[in-house]
């Protein structure tokens, strides 16, 4: 039995890298590697699984600045014996310094949080900024291999961290297609009565934390404003996430009188059905190195505008370069779009139609082996 490690914050089924991670270390476990898992968490099916080894590392305080020495440390600890066993070692970023295969989901030096809140708030971002920057340079330049979830993060890598381009990769995200997946049946009519939508309102879906403006819901939100102005306007934004400036958002919508128009749901489990239930997603985002939620809403079917520097944007086709924003921070032109959109609602669902049938056909299976591939051969 073949012994792999990977280091990673987290192993479970919810956020793009963390259920990226899960993909993988299943996929090692049920094709009969000896699995072991350096992690502050893991989903409970993975952890208990016979040829999962979990290594669970504490998170002082809830905080993964504070987490990430520990995960570090034994994940060195742990990769010297596996080395040693001729197993492999994968890790994430900046989080364990070893040098083996570097699996890159975010790039830090690609993206500098503007955050708000006090100056307390604000200098914890900056150091938890500047400490990831300098474990990603450090742990980066070691790795034998380096895996990029996009080419946009592999010209990041290259241009930002000087990574020789001969030992970058790119693996695209894969996707469940059993869960991701079209509406059948009354799918979509049960999934609009679960959250009080009629049938035939149009339906935009925002998903995404709600912690910082980087997801881009402050742009959001302004072309909703525009939009809800405009005589005859009868959409609906769903907003599924949560995080510090959720609050401010509510106050904000029933300031502006936007209460009925924009619909907060917090973090919600169900996201492929509530995608279902949608009729297109927005995601304005300043900073995406994939983007994992635009992806899993284009596998429902639905239309995903999303900025043109995303990494999922450079597989979009041409038929769908309208989907593409050039700017995150323009309100204007994202409710443009909205606009053109809500003019042809079956024609853009038509043009989707058959690139969400491909992107199904790569699922997290096949994500796994081109990896495990490079793990093996690269």
């Amino acid at each position: 039995m073949r012994s792999r490690l990977l280091v990673a914050a987290d192993f479970v089924k919810t956020g793009g890298m963390d259920v990226a991670n899960y993909a993988l270390a299943l996929h090692l476990a049920e094709s009969g590697d000896r699995v072991h898992l350096v992690a502050h968490s893991a989903d409970p099916e993975l952890a208990s699984h016979s040829n999962v080894v979990f290594h669970r590392i504490p998170k002082p305080a809830g905080s993964y600045l504070l987490g990430e020495p520990l995960l570090d440390r034994a994940g060195r600890r742990l990769a010297a014996q596996i080395a040693s066993d001729n197993g492999h070692v994968l890790v994430n970023g900046g989080n364990c310094s070893w040098g083996d295969v570097n699996w890159v989901h975010y790039v830090h030096a690609a993206y500098r949080p503007a955050p708000r809140g006090n100056t307390l708030v604000r200098a914890k971002w900056q150091l938890s900024h500047t400490v990831f920057l300098r474990h990603e340079r450090s742990a980066i330049a070691r790795a034998r291999v380096v895996i990029a979830n996009s080419n946009i993060t592999r010209t990041d890598l290259i241009e930002r961290l000087a990574v020789d381009p001969s030992r970058i990769h790119t693996v695209y995200y894969g996707i469940d297609a059993g869960q991701f997946r079209p509406a059948a049946g009354s799918e979509r009519v049960n999934a609009r009565s679960g959250i009080g939508v009629p049938v035939n309102t149009p339906l935009v879906a925002f998903v995404g934390a709600l912690g910082d403006r980087r997801k881009g819901f402050d742009t959001v939100f302004r072309a909703w404003q525009q939009l809800a102005a405009r005589p005859g306007w009868d959409g609906v934004l769903l907003v599924v996430g949560a995080g510090a400036e959720l609050p401010e958002w509510k106050r904000q919508a029933e300031f502006c009188g936007l209460q009925k128009s924009i619909l907060f749901l917090g973090f919600r489990s169900d996201v492929p059905s509530l995608l279902r239930a949608c009729d297109a997603l927005v995601a304005p985002t300043r900073y995406e190195a994939y983007g994992l939620g635009v992806r899993e809403a284009l596998c429902c079917g639905i239309p995903a505008f999303v900025t043109r520097s995303a990494g999922v944007a450079e597989t979009y086709p041409a038929a769908l370069q309208d989907l593409l924003l050039p700017d995150p921070g323009d309100a204007a032109d994202l409710a443009a779009r909205l606009l053109r959109w809500r003019s042809e609602l079956d024609g853009y669902r038509k043009l989707v139609a058959g690139f969400s049938k491909e992107l199904r056909e790569h699922t997290w299976a096949r994500m796994s082996r081109q990896i495990t591939d490079l793990m093996d051969h690269a």
